[in-house]
């Protein structure tokens, strides 16, 4: 099967261990949750601590073509004026570009009685059904179909009720938590996710006058405000604006942890809340890693090859599934056989055929991936395939010796802001390339040379 070009692309050199500080950025879960629930607001609500990411931009781009205000008071801050909301239908290009456009479902049934969004996008890593959220909303008095890849809600009044989940979903969690601000009692979600962005999450909410209680355990209480007069529902915002700063985001710092065990350097990475890290900073210190925490950072230093260890993924706390790619990469030059389980998704594993690329010995049975690791990475080109399969390469990239091509650069920016200037301060050596045969376009691939010596 012929292999196809992306846009965008990383050149690196690897072989150098990384050495510095880093800071990580605002959390990407939580932005593209926190800016839709500003729509459920009467009046303008400002976060701050946002990334400069793809996703966000196209959340952006959504939101802005349904009348709302967006302004930009700093690189990092939104300003978002719902007040001239309407409730059109989405463009389904745009929509398609993130999986985190579902939450329009919510928002918009809570603040019109009715919604018509197309199913969201996002990366390839499996089966990603939307069963629990269509029954949350239609245990809050919904009717909830999808005709033609549309879906589409309609509710007179929205009552709370109790709704379990039959899996653990965030995104489920999170658009049930939506709708039932606004619904009339109170709704109680059992089995709900406990990640921190829904935690980040309840507290936007609260601070924008909704009542969420339990956010962070597997039970979730939203008393509803009342949608307007008799529980009928009313299009204008029944919250009040809020300011809100977002938390940081830890698969962003787990990656720069994992990329300085896999180089063997001594990284220091900041903004960070050393708690969510825990299932990181664990498996790490079995490879034989130091790590020290102090407050808002972590340590990480590497002497050596690493060790061999399991990794098998689960809903927070467990191993997160979005760090699952870079430390496959990580072990594939570990010292022994590891064996990495993602419960969560069952196609999240393509990165490992890019990697037998580089000379990694790995082989996939099901939803395990057994390494056996090897003395060291080749450069080769590869290419990525989804957002965290693509920081998976970028880190086999800077463990390998020689030159790595890795294609699909655009993918990797749309959770990592300024990635390629990160790892510049971390002593790598990066320069964009123009795509292939398009000389006056803007500089679109990443070259990274070996630094020192």
């Amino acid at each position: 099967m012929g292999r196809h070009s992306l846009v965008g692309g990383l050149s690196i050199v690897g072989g150098v261990p990384l050495q510095g500080r880093v800071r990580v950025g605002g959390r990407k879960n939580s932005a593209v949750a926190l800016i839709p629930a500003a729509l459920l607001a009467a009046g303008p609500s400002t976060i701050d601590n946002v990334p400069r990411i793809s996703d966000v931009d196209s959340y952006i781009e959504i939101i802005t073509s349904m009348g709302v205000t967006v302004d930009r008071p700093t690189p990092h801050s939104l300003r978002i004026d719902p007040t001239g909301l309407i409730n059109s239908v989405p463009s389904t290009e745009v929509v398609r570009r993130l999986r985190a456009s579902y939450y329009l479902w919510g928002v918009l049934l809570a603040r019109f009685g009715e919604a018509e969004v197309g199913m969201p996008g996002g990366c390839d890593i499996g089966q990603r059904p939307i069963d629990q959220h269509l029954k949350g909303f239609r245990a809050l008095g919904a009717e909830a179909v999808i005709e033609h890849g549309v879906v589409k809600l309609k509710a007179r009044r929205l009552v709370g009720a109790p709704i379990y989940l039959d899996v653990v979903s965030v995104g489920a969690t999170i658009n049930i938590m939506l709708a039932a601000c606004l619904a009339e009692g109170t709704t109680v979600i059992e089995n709900a996710a406990k990640e921190p962005h829904v935690v980040d999450l309840a507290n936007f909410l609260n601070a924008m006058g909704a009542r969420v209680v339990g956010a962070g355990t597997d039970v979730v209480k939203i008393k509803g405000i009342g949608s307007g007069s008799g529980g009928r529902i009313r299009s204008t915002g029944a919250l009040r604006g809020a300011d809100h700063a977002i938390i940081p985001d830890e698969i962003e710092a787990a990656t720069f942890m994992v990329a300085a065990v896999a180089t063997r350097g001594d990284v220091v990475v900041e903004n960070v809340i050393t708690k969510h890290l825990d299932p990181i900073t664990a498996k790490l210190r079995e490879t034989g890693a130091d790590i020290e925490e102090n407050g808002d950072w972590v340590r990480v230093r590497m002497a050596g090859r690493p060790k061999a260890v399991n990794v098998k993924t689960a809903a927070y706390p467990g191993f997160p599934t979005d760090a699952q790619q870079p430390m496959t990469a990580l072990l594939s030059t570990a010292e022994g056989t590891s064996m990495v389980t993602d419960t969560i998704w069952e196609a999240r594993f393509k990165h490992v055929g890019e990697l037998l690329r580089m000379g990694a010995d790995i082989k996939v049975e099901g939803r395990t991936a057994i390494i056996n690791g090897v003395e060291r990475l080749s450069g080769a080109e590869v290419e990525a395939t989804d957002l965290r399969a693509g920081a998976a390469l970028l880190v086999a990239g800077l463990m390998a010796e020689g030159e790595t091509v890795v294609k699909g650069i655009e993918l990797v920016e749309r959770g990592y802001e300024g990635i390629e200037q990160k790892f510049r301060q971390l002593g790598a050596q990066l320069e964009r390339l123009p795509d292939e045969g398009d000389e006056g376009s803007a500089p679109a691939q990443l070259r990274v040379l070996k630094s020192g010596s």
